[in-house]
């Protein structure tokens, strides 16, 4: 077994069977999110359903708009950080590839420390954001506060995934994930309820477990690429700023940082909307949301996949193979996306059941699962298109495409919608699918073209003929 997993850490990418390399990139990162990220956001869930709706909504509505603007930021700046990772490696230059790890580093840091700062600060005025009820308050806020100053675990955490993803290995990762959910589980039913002699801190218990488990995964990361036991050997003068390539990894990392933002915007207004419809359908969209998510964060590693498989290709030449590559991904992210969709259509009252016992809350939020589950059979298509632009380096169509569908469509398509029609929540809800319908489409007519597989990413490696 060990020997297996020394060979899916060792693959060379840039050669032999693409549907092989996309299941050892896959397969590590599927198992990290249903083992760690999912069953996680399952076992959070159940938690946060035994101290009642009111603490779940409150941690819920900072966990799917405030927390996820930390999230997206870091999340657009590692693919950024991903794609430069997997054209040096592709094209045979490993140091390259550890001074873009270390500058990445060094980014994550000075970043945490910003977050820190304002979450400290100013915790009551960013709650207020998502204009969330009254009630929600007392327990939202300290709870921001919390996730905030203690957001270097999770960057250092993504920073670490994205590094070692871009290299081709996602089965270190996997391994430190586990670690990091099982440590985040235990975290948390200590300090939520007041287990093993601990004092029970309820909604702030939520916020220290999942920090302690995300410390954890961070610091045996940061082990991990000092020692050399991975392909990416991060050294002390990596860290030393170099500004060629911080400006590379600048140049590659706002786009999809703005582009995720954006796309958070969308949820804020959402979220604000449902708001004016009272605490029972902000409740359902933030429990919807929550479990809405959970399917893409399963299947987005086969997306992931064919973004490292798109930039080994081209870093080595071969742009016949990272199309190869993308077609590989549709097939299989398409065909468990589909599947999932099946289940959230079908039984969406009984899921919705097991958070909430509130019948207009299982009601909207039944509701709001149809549209979702219809957006997974247009995701099953977006997420590989986006990831391969994003893996050629690409960073800039992907971008302006959702900033077209948050803010010339889904934004003012819900006011409108919500506020002059009779659809009332059902509006916010059919603008969500809509700007998705014209994300998929929009990216999918680019990805035509064929012009990401000539992007001008640095790389020393000849083109192969188109």
């Amino acid at each position: 077994m060990t020997g297996r997993l020394e060979g899916w850490r060792s693959r060379d990418h840039t050669r032999g069977s693409l549907l092989h390399s996309t299941l050892v990139l896959a397969l590590p990162m599927m198992i990290s999110s249903i083992g760690g990220t999912t069953l996680f956001q399952l076992v959070d869930l159940s938690f946060l359903s035994r101290l009642g709706d009111v603490p779940m909504a409150s941690v819920i509505i900072v966990n799917q708009s405030l927390r996820q603007i930390i999230f997206m930021v870091v999340m657009g700046g590692s693919f950024g950080v991903q794609a430069l990772i997997a054209r040096e490696v592709g094209s045979g230059d490993p140091e390259r590839a550890a001074q873009v790890a270390g500058q990445a580093v060094v980014v994550g840091a000075l970043f945490s420390a910003l977050v820190a700062v304002v979450g400290g600060l100013f915790p009551e005025a960013l709650f207020s954001l998502p204009n969330p009820d009254a009630a929600f308050y007392a327990e939202g806020v300290p709870y921001l506060r919390l996730v905030f100053v203690l957001n270097f675990g999770v960057v250092g955490s993504m920073m670490f995934s994205s590094i070692l993803g871009g290299a081709g290995d996602t089965t270190t990762p996997l391994l430190v994930i586990l670690l990091q959910t099982a440590v985040g589980i235990l975290a948390e039913w200590v300090l939520i309820f007041g287990n093993l002699g601990a004092p029970a801190l309820g909604v702030k218990g939520v916020a220290l477990g999942v920090a302690t488990g995300q410390i954890t995964a961070m610091a045996v990361g940061v082990t991990v690429l000092f020692r050399g036991g991975s392909r990416v050997h991060l050294r002390a003068h990596d860290l030393k700023p170099d500004p060629e390539v911080l400006r590379r990894i600048g140049r590659l990392a706002w786009p999809p940082a703005l582009q995720f933002v954006s796309g958070l915007a969308s949820t804020l207004a959402f979220l604000r909307l449902a708001g004016e419809f009272g605490a029972p359908v902000q409740t359902a969209y933030a429990i919807g949301l929550r479990l809405g998510m959970i399917v893409p964060m399963i299947c987005f590693p086969l997306a992931g996949a064919s973004a490292t498989l798109v930039g080994q290709a081209l870093g080595a030449g071969k742009p016949k193979r990272a199309w190869r590559a993308l077609g590989v991904g549709l097939a299989i992210h398409g065909t468990l996306m589909f599947g999932f969709a099946a289940v959230a259509f079908f039984f969406r009252t009984e899921i919705i059941s097991l958070l909430s016992s509130d019948p207009e809350v299982i009601r909207m939020g039944g509701e709001y699962l149809i549209f979702a589950s219809v957006a997974m059979l247009f995701w099953a298509f977006q997420f590989p298109f986006m990831r391969a632009l994003q893996g050629a380096g690409d960073m800039v169509v992907p971008m302006a495409i959702s900033l077209a569908g948050t803010f010339l469509l889904a934004i003012p398509l819900a006011h409108g919608l919500a506020h002059h029609t009779d659809l009332g929540p059902r509006g916010i809800w059919t603008a969500f699918l809509s700007s998705t319908v014209f994300a998929t489409l929009a990216t999918g007519a680019w990805v035509a073209t064929g012009r990401w597989t000539r992007r001008g990413l640095p790389k020393r490696a000849a083109a192969e003929p188109a």
